[in-house]
């Protein structure tokens, strides 16, 4: 029952924090991996994606009743990124992702540093692109992000947003509303595979996403009440934990 509560709360803050700038697998994938060490790793990550598409979902469709979600850049890159999610997960059961592990933390430090030196980035929306050029840039952002939650994950959300932010022009807000349909899409293609191969517990999984629920209708809220300048904070904090926590990772597989 212990492990049920501290999973149950490590859901609905993963929900609250993923709901306003990604990340929230920093917070879920850990916990239901120490809480369940003798579990598949597959079993795990396939009952994290249970949870995380109930708690993605229901901040996609408050953002959507709240904030004007630009459909024309947020379609095309969900339906790149399902297909291209399932070439991810392919991929990776053939080549190995250290290279793309040990660029990560560097990837993530150059988003931090762009993103904190340009103090009105996000500021304003104001779109760049339109018509057909909005849609071929939304599906190659689209096919990138989902091959590489395919192929390993972490910081998907929040480079979701940088994105939409750096070359579209959105506001940080706008930015977190189109990047919550993209990561439907990742996380319902992920899902479908992980269902189909029996990777998932149910009743857990199905318990926490009660939870993501939650915490995602109150990080929703908070972003929509305090608007671009908090999700920008909040972004650059996650982006930071991203760091420290995907360096560490990569000089312990260094030494090891």
């Amino acid at each position: 029952m212990i492990d049920f509560v501290w999973l149950g709360g490590a859901a609905f803050l993963a929900g609250l924090v993923d709901a306003v700038v990604g990340g929230g697998g920093l917070i879920q994938v850990p916990a239901i991996f120490s809480v369940l060490p003798k579990e598949v790793p597959a079993t795990l990550l396939g009952t994290n994606k249970l949870a995380s598409i109930f708690g993605t979902s229901a901040a996609a469709l408050k953002y959507a009743q709240r904030v004007r979600v630009a459909w024309s850049a947020a379609a095309p890159a969900a339906l790149a990124a399902f297909a291209l999610s399932f070439v991810g997960a392919w991929t990776v059961t053939r080549v190995p992702g250290d290279f793309v592990r040990s660029l990560l933390p560097l990837i993530l430090l150059a988003v931090a540093i762009y993103t904190f030196r340009k103090k009105d980035l996000g500021s304003v929306h104001a779109p760049v692109h339109s018509g057909s050029a909005e849609r071929w840039w939304a599906i190659g952002m689209g096919a990138a992000i989902g091959f590489y939650d395919g192929f390993f994950g972490p910081g998907t959300g929040s480079f979701l947003i940088f994105l939409y932010v750096r070359f579209f022009g959105f506001d940080f807000l706008s930015a977190s509303a189109a990047a919550k349909i993209v990561n439907v899409a990742c996380n319902l293609s992920a899902l479908m595979w992980f269902g189909y191969s029996g990777h998932i517990l149910w009743q857990l999984g199905l318990l926490m996403a009660v939870c993501q629920i939650a915490g995602s209708l109150v990080g929703t809220r908070l972003a929509i009440q305090h608007g671009s300048a908090f999700v920008r904070k909040l972004f650059l904090v996650v982006v930071s934990v991203l760091i420290v926590k995907t360096g560490f990772d990569a000089i312990v597989r260094w030494f090891s």
